[in-house]
């Protein structure tokens, strides 16, 4: 059993800035790639931001240069810093990791339940 546990969500003004935090925790033997999607009413998930475990970087154009994503693989912990925060960057955010949880095992996506990000006035 693996779970994926978000927290730092909320509501916050045009401009301020939020940090999201993903902890994977249960039966793990290897976790790879980890990152942040989000979905906003009416619209499809979409990826914010992935992370490797080696440290490469993978994000969305409309987030570069305002978010940055980081993880401490000792913790299993996945990292969403957010600044510079505009309306349109309200929605739900959800965390993924693909992890495999034995040696024999293949790997899967796991997601979290995901934490409202709401920016407004």
């Amino acid at each position: 059993q693996v779970q994926l546990v978000e927290s730092g969500g909320g509501l916050v003004q045009p401009g301020g800035s939020l940090r999201l935090s993903c902890a994977a925790s249960g039966s793990i033997f290897r976790i790879y790639g980890m990152g942040w999607y989000r979905q906003a009413p009416g619209k499809q998930r979409e990826l914010v931001a992935r992370i490797t475990s080696a440290g490469n970087i993978n994000a969305a154009d409309s987030v570069k240069g305002r978010f940055t994503i980081s993880r401490d693989n000792a913790k299993d912990t996945v990292y969403l810093q957010m600044n510079s925060l505009k309306p349109g960057d309200t929605a739900v955010y959800y965390c993924n990791a693909v992890i495999q949880t034995g040696v024999t095992t293949l790997s899967r996506d796991y997601w979290g339940q995901g934490t409202q990000v709401t920016v407004s006035s």
